[in-house]
């Protein structure tokens, strides 16, 4: 069929093409079938989807995905993708050999899957799960699919947290403490999907963090370590096509979890990683044996990975620091640094740093890094290095203008302090598209309280977000208070 394109300003995250539904019905074509499409000797591949209204019949819409395609066209039907088939096989719950992984990870870098296929691969590996030869194919095959960075230094360290609690921002702590040590530490990290704030939002509150790989490289050259946005240098980029098909299921797989989280770091150079698995019924990981479950599935991937792993499980029943939300986590990490800050904060932090340093063979104390200045005095030469200001004080980031108390209705004892709904509360406020936005905590379970205590505070940068935040607030029960003797049987 002979058609005209023309490009149309549509943002897609897949190379999509909109046909008239009476051409597409002559095609043969139908929503989220692809056509190739041939122009001037070259072959486009396209994800259809049809209209009546925005495109005449005789045109094809192009959106800029796919790439710049305009004028006289021949369209005809493209076959599915062979990974199709794969995951097809793994929703039936068949091991898949390492060629069958590769296709499939091949494909999804190319766009080369519509969303419902997308979204079977990770209902598949939710449903069936990853044996750990897939588990190990899938992560070599990711690592292969991005940038690699090669390093010059024998030891480069790194960390990971496989999320799940609010207010947990050990990272811009413990990566000045190890550079001031001397050892390497390039941080890549995510910006926020589905949480009030990432580690990259935070620290983009203090300074830049796109930066290309060469760009990313001389920072750490100069400063030993960096906090940069991982989506701008190109590390494992399937990984955030998968994340995008997760997040509206609300699933995470275990397998895929660990070839996400080990694929960036092979990508990024580093050999020497700790892995924080925090576990709490409001947590990612709900128990201490899936806790224990997941560490031993890390531990086994990274061994034929040659990665140097230690895996922490640590209590994540309830947020780490006080603030939630980018403007009120980079007040917690300049306290922390500066001596002082939320003290759960500060002991992770601490603990986190000196096991890396253990898996380094490095002599070095973290608490001493902190409490004599050099951490801090590094986190400065990063932040300047990253294009921001090194004489930032704390003082000097303030939340949002509005806020709302919220206060205890009662007598009695903090039983939980729920991150699900706190997080949401702080989202709903705006964070982290409004910097200012989140909540500062004011108490911790098994805190007394008496009727009218602050429990937190919900801060805004607009009245109706605000508005928003604490209306979501009062239909769920984001602190509970309960009797002593309450408190009393569920610590037994």
């Amino acid at each position: 069929m002979d058609l005209t394109a023309r490009e149309i300003d549509i943002a897609t995250p897949t190379p999509t093409v909109i046909l008239h539904t009476a051409d597409a019905e002559e095609l043969g074509a139908h929503s989220l079938d692809r056509i190739r499409i041939k122009r001037d000797g070259r072959t486009y591949t396209g994800i259809v989807e049809t209209t009546t209204e925005l495109v005449e019949q005789g045109g094809l819409a192009v959106t800029s995905r796919l790439g710049h395609v305009t004028g006289p066209v021949t369209v005809s039907l493209a076959p599915k993708p062979r990974s199709v088939a794969h995951i097809r096989a793994k929703l039936e719950d068949h091991e898949l050999e390492r060629g069958d992984i590769q296709e499939i990870v091949h494909d999804i870098d190319r766009y080369r899957l519509n969303d419902v296929e997308l979204g079977a691969y990770v209902s598949a590996i939710q449903a069936n799960g990853l044996s750990h030869e897939e588990t190990r194919h899938l992560t070599e095959a990711m690592t292969a699919a991005g940038q690699r960075i090669e390093w010059s230094q024998d030891v480069i360290a790194d960390k990971h947290s496989i999320g799940g609690v609010a207010g947990n921002r050990v990272t811009p702590i413990i990566v000045p403490i190890v550079a001031a040590a001397g050892v390497t530490i390039p941080k890549t990290s995510s910006r926020a999907i589905t949480s009030p704030a990432g580690t990259a939002d935070t620290m983009a509150v203090f300074c830049e963090v796109a930066f290309t790989t060469e760009e990313m490289r001389d920072i750490v050259e100069e400063t030993n370590g960096c906090v940069v946005w991982g989506g701008s240098v190109d590390l494992s980029p399937v990984d955030d096509k998968i994340i995008r098909a997760e997040n509206p299921l609300s699933v995470d797989p275990p397998g895929q979890i660990i070839a996400s989280v080990l694929s960036k770091k092979k990508s990024a150079g580093s050999n020497h990683v700790i892995i924080d698995i925090p576990y709490g019924e409001n947590a990612k990981v709900t128990s201490l044996v899936a806790a224990r479950e997941l560490a031993e599935d890390f531990r086994l991937v990274a061994e034929h990975l040659d990665l140097e792993i230690a895996c922490t499980i640590t209590r994540g029943g309830q947020p780490i620091g006080e603030g939630i939300g980018p403007v009120l986590e980079a007040r917690d990490v300049l306290a922390v640094l500066d001596g002082g800050g939320p003290l759960e904060l500060r002991l992770k932090s601490i603990r986190l740093a000196d096991i890396l340093f253990d898996l380094c063979d490095v002599d070095a104390d973290a608490a001493e890094l902190l409490d004599s200045g050099a951490a801090l005095s590094k986190f400065r030469e990063i932040v300047a290095a990253q294009g921001g200001d090194p004489d930032v004080e704390r003082d000097d980031l303030r939340p949002g203008g509005h806020r709302h108390v919220v206060t205890a209705g009662r007598d009695g004892v903090v039983m939980t302090v729920q991150n699900r709904y706190i997080s949401e509360v702080a989202r709903r406020a705006g964070a982290p598209r409004d910097p200012g936005a989140g909540i500062r905590l004011h108490c911790r379970e098994d805190d007394d309280v008496a009727a009218d205590d602050e429990l937190f505070t919900i801060y805004a940068e607009k009245r109706s977000k605000l508005t928003e935040a604490v209306d979501y607030h009062d239909e769920v029960e984001a602190v509970r208070i309960g009797d002593p003797d309450e408190a009393l049987i569920e610590r037994r």
